[in-house]
């Protein structure tokens, strides 16, 4: 439901992109690491992976399971609740290990948090939490890295103003891009794994921002999904997206959807 939503409403609001590097694979049981820039990047996310086929277990702050609607959304998705400084903390990572076991692929931010400044500016990805790297080697789940652009030009800045931009998106119709890039298996200890995450999550928010080449001889389409391979989906039971459907150092503070 989440991501259908986010899927029908994201192009209301701006002009989605979503590239992919030759070798993405979003098999199933993968797990989905993205930057975290905004509190509207959430529903961008989701709808470019919905626009190739994917729809993922998103580990999200507990909290919103106690927004009326949402909690119920979540919760009939089979979303993971996050509980920080919580005796209930851990278990997060036993609840997304059990739905890669079943097939599913989880969307994790690794930073933990989204900027804490005003501006609309592109950043790269924060210093990484430890929890995608402990995921990862708990399941032996490949890690695909996904960065997105164009976030904070929907929501950025504090209270009203945040607000305030979003409800002019209509009307500005920022360009919103998303670069899904390989799969990478995370080796070494916790803190060599977390940076290698981070590094490949980087790369791929580079790629979405235009400073790197996105696939040679194959630029990005406007409004739609360019692609340098097809990526092989997963083979989700009837009601996921059918298999074959083309797809069209600062502070941080806590976020709401980032683990």
């Amino acid at each position: 439901m989440l991501s259908r939503t986010a899927a029908a409403l994201v192009p209301i609001f701006g002009r989605l992109t979503v590239t992919l590097d030759g070798d993405a694979e979003l098999a199933p049981g993968s797990i989905v690491a993205a930057n975290h820039t905004s509190l509207s990047d959430p529903a961008i996310v989701l709808a470019a992976l919905r626009r190739v086929g994917v729809e993922p277990v998103v580990m999200a702050a507990a909290g919103l399971w106690r927004v009326p609607l949402l909690g119920r959304a979540l919760t009939r998705g089979g979303h993971v609740p996050v509980h920080r400084a919580d005796p209930r903390a851990a278990r997060c990572l036993e609840d997304a290990a059990a739905a890669l076991a079943r097939g599913r692929l989880v969307l994790i931010y690794g930073e933990g948090g989204i900027p804490d400044f005003e501006s609309a500016t592109e950043t790269p990805p924060h210093r990484f939490r430890s929890g995608l790297a402990r995921l990862a080697a708990a399941t032996g789940a490949p890690v695909v890295p996904l960065g997105q652009a164009g976030a904070r030009r929907l929501m950025s800045g504090g209270g009203p103003r945040q607000f305030a931009h979003l409800a002019s998106a209509p009307l500005r119709r920022p360009d919103l891009r998303v670069h899904i890039g390989a799969p990478v298996r995370l080796t070494g200890d916790l803190p060599t794994a977390t940076a290698q995450a981070r590094r490949a999550v980087t790369a791929a928010w580079l790629t979405a921002t235009g400073r790197a080449d996105v696939s040679a001889g194959s630029p990005a389409r406007r409004n739609g999904t360019a692609r340098s391979a097809w990526v092989r989906r997963p083979s989700w039971p009837s009601r996921w997206p059918p298999r074959d459907r083309p797809g069209s150092a600062r502070t941080c503070r806590t976020s709401r959807w980032a683990p």
